[in-house]
């Protein structure tokens, strides 16, 4: 049931961005916001749902496998989005977009975050699948589980290798290109995923935690919003 809706999500955005782009080709901004929008809320809403069978024997292979193979299909299906705050960055820094396009997009970028959330909430409270059963019932899943400043460093670090990686990355092949990043994934969310989530996506921390914010907005804005920005300015500057 799982596989089902999140295979269901994706057809839906697909579907969605492909009317988007017919129908509003000559209404550049909105159309900017509304792939971008559509992109983020499919990583956001299929990531929730991947956290929920984080747990399916054998453990953690098949977490694990269903993050490469997911990671590959959503850098199949959602290219020309960064899906990433950090990400917009660079063409913000580099001159490549305007800051009112990247402000647009990382605008997009939350709004879905809060949307994947709330349609996430409404799917579980159906508990159509068993890993569905008392999902609502968790206020804080608590991702950090090591002190917060090990947390800020591991978030810092997955950010600027994942950056690093994007960057290295440009001149291959693009059927070769997502499995290597699908595989970096995986690797991080194998080496970290225990300790803080292995996120370093501001607007994909939000979504997935987003009570956590709300009762200790300090500690998690500075590790899951400031850490992965850093460390993507600290890839701009060296760059």
């Amino acid at each position: 049931t799982s596989l089902l809706l999140m295979a269901g999500i994706m057809v839906t955005v697909g579907l969605c961005r492909r009317l988007t782009r017919r129908r509003l080709r000559s209404h550049q901004r909105l159309c900017t916001f509304l792939l971008e929008m559509f992109s983020t809320f499919q990583i956001c809403a299929c990531t929730s749902e991947l956290c929920l069978l984080g747990n399916v024997e054998p453990k953690p292979h098949t977490a694990l496998s269903l993050t490469y193979g997911f990671t590959v299909l959503h850098g199949l299906t959602l290219t020309g989005s960064t899906c990433n705050p950090c990400g917009t960055l660079q063409p913000m820094w580099g001159g490549g977009i305007s800051v009112k396009t990247g402000g647009l997009k990382i605008g997009a970028q939350f709004v879905a975050a809060v949307l994947a959330r709330v349609f996430m909430h409404f799917i579980w409270s159906l508990e159509m699948a068993e890993p569905h059963f008392g999902a609502l019932s968790q206020s804080c899943s608590n991702p950090m589980q090591t002190t917060e400043m090990q947390a800020f460093c591991i978030e810092l670090l997955f950010s600027v290798v994942f950056q690093l990686t994007i960057l290295r990355v440009e001149s291959v092949n693009p059927k070769y290109k997502v499995h290597l990043i699908a595989l970096l994934i995986t690797m991080l969310v194998y080496a970290g995923g225990n300790l803080t989530g292995a996120i370093f996506n501001p607007a994909l921390a939000f979504s997935l935690h987003a009570n956590c914010f709300y009762d200790k907005f300090l500690s998690y804005s500075l590790v899951y919003w400031i850490a992965p920005s850093l460390g993507k300015f600290l890839i701009l500057h060296v760059f």
